[in-house]
């Protein structure tokens, strides 16, 4: 997801390189030299990762430095804002309530929500559930148009920032990502269910699945709760880097403000992709693909909230990933079991670091 004020990251050259860190099983030699490489480099302040094997044996990696200003460690699977990963989330709450009959993918929005989406060229009648999950609905993107004013947003107000500017296409016509169709599917599930969606969130995926580090930061809640390597940000490509770490998620929301760890997002991928979130038929629908673009790898196909991206060893990895002040956050699962992620502590400006950030991924799911 992009950032909100305007964000631009670019990156720096660490003048050192702390000691990699792994769990007591030593792990793959290209994934800690992928991550060490990104630090060196490509002058992210650090580089994590977590790397689950199908017998579910787990190795977590380090590399580079968790607060620039006092040189500390970065700390082991520590938390990070996962962005655009919180979209799956969500879809995952459509999916059950369509799997309990409560909402039907090919209704239009304005069946739940009346009267709610409208604007020039933007009608809710003809938007239907499914192109809001798939990113086909034409919305415009709420971020593009957020600016510098860093501030906390209630969803309706993000909407309404939407619905000032014209509708992209008509709805189901091409593919284009928009936050502002996950911020309709969170208010979505708060209509149905009656209940906030971070509770939603809690009771039907987080404690199910055992999600011991993951949550959705209560309103006005800037920090992160447990150890995390801090995130960072320049303001226009060469400017020095700022701390970024603490900042209102709310612009987020239901698009992306959820906190998370590298292992936490293997468990919830593995959990969702052997269909213990998911009955059959809305997991096939979650699979159902339509090629995509940009910000996803060349190749990637988007279902509804996930991601296919091609593996150079053959097949594809499903996941999402996730782009926010900070933190930029990749990874999946493939259909043999193996599960990776990967986090950096900036949000990468280039393509080329980009590249590099999904080549280790790459790499640990081909292992």
């Amino acid at each position: 997801m992009p950032a909100a004020a305007a964000v631009a990251v670019g990156v720096m050259t660490m003048g050192a390189l702390s000691p990699t860190a792994a769990s007591a099983t030593a792990g793959p030699d290209t994934v800690r030299q992928g991550l060490n490489a990104l630090v060196r480099s490509d002058g992210v302040p650090a580089a994590l990762a977590s790397v689950k094997d199908r017998d579910g044996r787990t190795r977590t990696y380090t590399a580079g430095v968790g607060d620039l200003a006092t040189g500390a460690k970065v700390p082991r699977d520590g938390q990070v804002r996962i962005g655009s990963n919180t979209k799956t989330f969500t879809a995952v709450l459509v999916l059950q309530l369509v799997g309990e009959g409560k909402i039907d993918l090919d209704t239009s929005i304005d069946t739940y929500l009346p009267g709610l989406v409208r604007g020039e060229g933007i009608d809710g009648s003809r938007i239907s559930v499914r192109h809001l999950l798939q990113h086909t609905s034409g919305l415009p993107n709420y971020v593009n148009y957020l600016g510098e004013d860093v501030r906390h947003y209630e969803p309706r107000q993000l909407l309404d920032i939407a619905l000032q500017h014209k509708a992209r296409f008509d709805p189901g016509e091409k593919w284009e990502y928009s936050n502002t169709n996950y911020v309709l599917a969170g208010l979505l599930v708060e209509k149905i269910t009656g209940r906030p969606l971070e509770e939603e969130l809690e009771r039907r995926i987080i404690k199910p699945i055992g999600l011991r580090h993951t949550y959705f930061p209560a309103p006005g809640d800037v920090t992160i709760r447990e150890p995390h390597p801090k995130g960072y940000y320049q303001e226009t490509a060469g400017a020095p880097l700022r701390d970024g770490t603490e900042l209102d998620p709310s612009w987020g929301w239901a698009a992306g403000q959820m906190i998370s760890t590298n292992t936490d997002l293997n468990r919830f991928f593995t959990a969702l992709l052997s269909g213990r979130l998911l009955p059959k038929a809305q997991l096939d629908e979650m699979r159902t693909t339509v090629p995509a673009s940009e910000p996803f790898a060349s190749g990637a196909r988007y279902g509804l909230g996930l991601v296919s991206t091609p593996l150079s060893c053959g097949g594809v990895y499903w996941g999402h990933g996730g782009s926010t002040t900070g933190y930029e956050t990749r990874g999946g699962v493939t259909g043999k079991g193996r599960a990776a992620n990967v986090a950096v502590t900036t949000q990468p400006s280039d393509k080329a670091t980009m590249k590099h950030v999904e080549k280790v991924v790459d790499e640990a799911l081909c292992r």
